[in-house]
């Protein structure tokens, strides 16, 4: 799936000015709002076009140029407002944030997002406005833009889950310690308090239970030094 804002052209024939969409995977159309003008970055607004709404992307069309048309999936907006204070922008309108593939980004206004530029560059684009002709239909794309943007939540990365792999389950470390009889395990049997897996690296949870073990029996240690004390402590007293 693409990041980022990107060009969209796929329209449907036999004079619909619709967008193709990915109706095999389940795409469906949820809303469309004629008569909405587009501020790439600090672009001046498009012309007018029409907002598709989908849900999986939000797509706009425009009524002049049929080979022009911008388009950015759900998972790329980190953030749809209503912006309606005329210090922030000049017409109220549906402000978004837009996650890019680049780390940094060079100062648009200065790069792609330059009213001079010929060639937009939309992977630096981080910023988009919608503006309907009515402004009162705002408050009613905001709730089309939640409702959405709830059908896809954010994926778990796979670096987050291998980030933690030195923790380890209770039931894992059940496993590795086998026929430890000797020694005395006290889990949590409440799975919410589980905070990771080992994703397969057996010898470092083996570590990390060698570690546990080895804990357990200093801990056992003291408790039979400590009783052995007391013990003597009370023949001495006799």
């Amino acid at each position: 799936m693409a990041v980022g804002l990107r060009h969209f052209t796929a329209r449907a024939g036999n004079g619909s000015e619709e967008p193709i969409l990915d109706t095999d995977n389940g795409e469906e159309l949820v809303h469309v709002q004629p008569s909405v003008s587009v501020a790439v970055g600090d672009r001046a607004p498009e012309s007018p076009g029409t907002l598709y709404i989908t849900t999986r992307q939000v797509i706009w069309l425009s009524e002049l140029d049929r080979e022009k048309g911008y388009a950015v999936y759900f998972l790329s907006l980190s953030l749809h407002a209503v912006s309606r204070d005329p210090e922030a922008y000049p017409s109220p309108c549906i402000y978004t944030q837009i996650e890019t593939e680049a780390d940094e980004v060079e100062d648009e206004s200065k790069d792609s997002d330059s009213e001079c530029s010929e060639v937009l560059d939309l992977s630096k684009i981080r910023e988009m406005r919608f503006i309907p002709s009515d402004a009162n239909q705002l408050d009613t794309l905001f709730q089309v833009f939640c409702e959405c943007a709830e059908l896809n939540p954010e994926p778990i990365e796979e670096g987050e889950e291998e980030g933690h792999n030195w923790i380890f389950s209770a039931d894992q470390l059940e496993d590795e310690a086998g026929a430890g009889d000797d020694v005395e395990w006290h889990f949590s049997q409440n799975p919410t308090n589980t905070i990771g897996h080992s994703n397969g690296h057996h010898d470092l949870a083996s570590s990390v239970l060698e570690l546990q073990i080895n804990d357990q029996r200093f801990e056992d240690a003291e408790e039979m030094e400590q009783d052995s004390d007391t013990g003597h402590h009370h023949q001495s007293q006799q």
